[in-house]
């Protein structure tokens, strides 16, 4: 590893870099011997965890045996739509560092986290709906990435009355990210821990906080991975996610680091385009299986655009594919048109086809290690199954049609209930009737007599009538008109009408005002 250049930033400029590490390594004892309060460390397979998962499993491995005096977890969430050679590359650490920390007889102890079913990506946007995150609604993060995490680190403050976070947040990352930690670091009660801003009676340590992204990739390269992880490897996987191929990491300040590679889920519509995943594909021939997850993506999934005119389209065009009603049934105007909510059951058919279809090509196209890549799990399909038919009535129970079109394979999941009342055949009969009989070119009327049977059924399986009443009415509302035209109509009616009523108010108000002005005149 060449000498850092005079002029780049680094934190090991004072010091140097052994005294500064040796000094890391004193302080993280100190602070892991000074309680018996539990570690959780966050782990996501990417540099900069990697360096203080290295960090400190150096230090307590310094420790005797018998100063090992509290269990050290080691968590990463798996939103089971990452990058899927970041996710392989994950699970093989976690399963290494499980058997090293075993035979070293560490108190590290590895966990892989994963969202409820009910969380899942596909879950939501194809089970329920959901649109794909945007700006103003970003429903993923907090579904795929916070709640495993923070589930398991107040379980650990359950049951131990606190916890200690180690991260690898750097406050060189962003001036945002640096005034957050700042902030939080000057609000502590304890020398060199932090208060979570979320979790009660969590304490956060960042070791590298201050260190830059060489400092990182110099420690890396010159410190054995001590379970047995070579990160020469994990500087290879990051410049295979750099548009140019390169990472140079000792060159002038004007050169960018290898840090500047992102991973993330592929699936994510927060950004432009998935830089990390075209530049793998772009750089090794041999990675050109993940073609169809990009694209995937990019056809379904993407409303983005730099382009405003262009980004415009693609939201006009997706548009097309929501039901004009929000989740709930209701309306909703914004700029005199209908705020259109979930994905309609046609497009959300079509998105699971897309879906097995790209998991088989990438299994066809890839190595021996993902010849049984999941795109999307069983579970994830039974609750997808589960939706559609029990919360949306969509009674036709497509997905097991769907799954063998896609895969040419009968669908594993459960067998179709031989005792339901609706079949297939029936649905396709109503649907016609509807189309000739009442020109249901939408299907509106077809969703409102097949919600209201399935409804009917429902209840009388259940042995439940009491909310069969209300039920019913919410059916009958959200299902009150034939096109969106019509609902458009209504809804601007009733804007009109409320806005008639606060006008009258006002005046009504303003009358009543100049009333008691003249009594308090007379008075006087």
């Amino acid at each position: 590893m060449s000498k850092i250049a005079s002029d780049r930033k680094t934190a090991f400029a004072e010091l140097g870099y052994k005294a500064t590490i040796a000094n890391l390594i004193q302080q993280t004892q100190e602070i892991y011997l000074s309680d018996e309060i539990p570690w959780v460390l966050g782990y996501s397979g990417g540099k900069d965890s990697t360096a203080i998962l290295q960090l400190v499993w150096i230090a307590i491995s310094k420790l005797p045996k018998e100063k090992h005096i509290k269990p050290i977890h080691v968590i990463s969430t798996d939103t089971l739509v990452e990058n899927p050679i970041v996710a392989l590359w994950v699970e093989r650490s976690l399963t290494q560092m499980k058997e090293a920390s075993e035979s070293q007889e560490m108190p590290i102890i590895p966990h892989r986290l994963t969202p409820d079913v009910q969380d899942r990506f596909w879950v939501n946007l194809i089970g329920k709906g959901y649109p794909a995150p945007r700006p103003k609604f970003r429903w993923c993060t907090s579904r795929l990435k916070i709640s495993p995490s923070n589930n398991f680190i107040t379980t650990m403050v359950k049951n131990n009355g606190e916890a200690i976070l180690i991260l690898g947040t750097r406050k060189a990352e962003s001036s945002s990210r640096a005034a957050n930690m700042k902030k939080y670091e000057q609000g502590s009660t304890r020398h060199l821990l932090s208060r979570n801003k979320e979790l009660d009676r969590v304490w956060v340590y960042t070791p590298i906080s201050d260190w830059h992204d060489d400092d990182v990739w110099q420690y890396l390269m010159q410190e054995k991975n001590p379970w047995g992880f070579k990160n020469e490897e994990l500087l290879n996987m990051y410049q295979g996610a750099t548009s140019d191929g390169e990472c140079p990491l000792v060159v002038d300040t004007s050169t960018p680091s290898c840090g500047d590679s992102r991973f993330g889920c592929y699936v994510c519509t927060m950004v432009g385009e998935d830089k990390s995943m075209a530049a793998m594909i772009q750089n090794d021939e041999e990675k050109e299986w993940m073609l169809p997850l990009l694209e995937l993506r990019t056809k379904w999934l993407d409303i983005t655009d730099p382009n405003t005119d262009k980004k415009n389209k693609k939201i006009d065009a997706e548009r097309q594919h929501r039901d004009f009603r929000r989740m709930n049934g209701t309306l909703t105007l914004h700029n005199d048109r209908l705020v259109h909510g979930p994905y309609k059951q046609s497009y959300r058919a079509q998105l699971l086809e897309a879906v097995l279809k790209a998991e088989i090509i990438a299994r066809e196209l890839g190595p021996k290690e993902v010849k049984t890549l999941e795109l999307i799990t069983l579970e994830d399909l039974e609750e997808i199954r589960r939706i559609w038919v029990t919360e949306k009535h969509e009674v036709e129970d497509f997905l097991p049609s769907i799954y063998k079109k896609a895969t040419g394979n009968e669908y594993p999941g459960k067998q179709v209930d031989e005792h339901q009342l609706f079949k297939a055949d029936d649905m396709q009969l109503l649907k016609d009737v509807c189309l000739a009989q009442a020109d249901d070119e939408e299907g509106l009327q077809y969703e409102l007599i097949r919600d209201l049977l399935h409804i009917e059924q429902q209840h009388k399986v259940l042995g439940k009538r009491a909310s069969l009443y209300d039920a019913i009415d919410k059916t009958l509302e959200r299902c009150a008109f034939k096109t969106e035209e019509e609902a458009l109509a209504f809804a601007k009616g009733r804007q009109a009408s409320r806005e008639t009523i606060d006008i009258r108010l006002e005046e009504e108000s303003e009358e009543v005002t100049l009333f008691e002005d003249i009594m308090k005149k007379k008075r006087t």
